[in-house]
Order: C-alpha cells, then structure tokens, then sequence
C-alpha cells in the first residue's frame, strides 16, 4: 500500500514513534528513523530491516532549527524524497500552573509547533514533489480534558499543533499535500512514566476510556497512521484524529 513511498519520523527510537516507523514499514515504506539518541533510532531501523523492511537511522535534535534542515535535506538525499513525514518528538511541560517553569513551558512550544512547523517546512519540497505528500503530526486529548488542572501548559502547546496542522492543510491542498494529527493513548514508555507517577489518577483515567484499555504502539496507533496514509483516506485532511479508545469529546 505504501511500496515506493518514504516516510520521515521523529521520536522513532521508542513509543509511538517506534510503533508508526514499525508500521509504516510493514506497509511497504522506506522508512527514514530519526531521533535524538542515535542508538535508539539505529536499534529500530535496525528491527525494521530484520523484518524485511528497509530503513535508515538519523540522528536530531528537534529542538535545534539546523538540525531539522538538515534531516530534511539528508532523508530526501539518502533515500529519494520525502512522502511521509510524522511529527512525533515532543518534550512534554506537564504540572500546575504555578509549578511549571518558563524554561520548561519554553521547552514545550520550541519542540512541539515550532519543531513541528520548521519540519513542515523543511519537508514541503519534498512533499509536493510527491504529489500525494501526507504530514501527520502529534496531539493529545489532553487538550479535551475535562478537568485541565495539572495539563494546561500541555494542553496549550498541543492546541498549537492542531492550528498549524488546519492552517497547513488549507494552505498546501492545492500542493497535494494532506495534513492530519492524531491524539492517541499508547503504552509508550511517557504513559507508563505517568502511571508510575500518578497511579490512582491513572486507575480512574483508564475507567473513563470506553474501550476499557490502552493502545498498543504499533497495532492500535501505527496501523492507523498507516492507513491514513494510504490511498484509501485520499479525501481526508485537516483532522484531528482520536485514537484514544473514545475517552475524549472530539466533537
């Protein structure tokens, strides 16, 4: 379904992002595996290749403007362009409103929508060389919560996400281009830190999910990306996709 196609992914060295290279893969995409810690990203692409697939290891900083660049340009010319890209690497600002540091606040934004819209960028060439391009990028139901104490600097850089993912899809339908995002509950090692954390808020969370459980990596949340990027959701973008079991109100 994806034979021919190559897909850039950042954050692919554990979690969600794992869980969508693996997947991409699987579907026939060469699958560009980029991540901070450059062992981690080379172990997947590693496991990637083992299964059949094919797919390389890049190391960035999705915090750094450069090192974004240069991920573009060096995925396109290693592996032929770009017809995938998922926005997946994210620092995470989570407490209280009078807990949270403006560093960390900071931290959130320049590697969530800034990160997220200097890829977007970086990789639209590409994109629109592919005729078909797809951008998926990474929100929460957090920002449905309904009760926000605790995830309001989170929250706000996630909404950032969703408006740039709109705005992108508007402006680049002409390119070819379909931009989604997608708010998913997965076991990635982020979630099972946060039931360490707060497990009896986490007890209850999980009772409010109508599915009754979490969202493996790769079957329930990289299945789906996938998918979605096939040809059979040609006609949809500028969605914010829940892939949350039904906990939030997306409506």
């Amino acid at each position: 379904m994806l034979a021919g196609k190559v897909a850039l992914v950042t954050g692919a060295g554990q979690g969600v992002g794992r869980g969508i290279a693996l997947a991409l893969a699987e579907r026939g995409a060469t699958v560009a595996v980029a991540g901070r810690t450059l062992s981690k990203v080379e172990a997947v692409a590693a496991e990637i290749t083992e299964a059949g697939g094919t797919a390389r290891a890049f190391a960035c900083d999705v915090k750094d403007a450069a090192s974004l660049d240069k991920l573009a340009a060096d995925t396109a010319a290693a592996l032929g362009g770009i017809a995938i890209l998922v926005n997946n690497a994210q620092e995470v600002p989570l407490g209280p409103i009078l807990s949270v540091s403006d560093e960390a606040f900071e931290a959130g934004f320049v590697s969530g929508p800034l990160a997220t819209v200097r890829l977007m960028r970086a990789c639209h060439p590409h994109l629109k060389a592919a005729g078909d391009g797809v951008i998926v990028n990474l929100s929460s139901s957090a920002t449905r919560r309904w009760d926000m104490a605790g995830y309001g600097h989170y929250g706000a850089v996630k909404r950032g996400i969703e408006s740039l993912t709109r705005a992108a899809a508007a402006e680049w339908g002409p390119d070819g281009i379909r931009v989604l995002a997608i708010a998913p509950h997965a076991d990635s090692p982020g979630l099972k830190a946060w039931i360490a954390a707060r497990p009896a808020e986490a007890e209850a969370f999980f009772q409010t999910i109508p599915l009754r459980r979490i969202g493996t990596c790769e079957a329930d949340i990289g299945r789906a990306v996938a998918a979605m990027c096939g040809p059979d959701f040609a006609y949809l973008t500028g969605a914010i996709v829940p892939l949350d079991g039904g906990q939030a109100n997306f409506a």
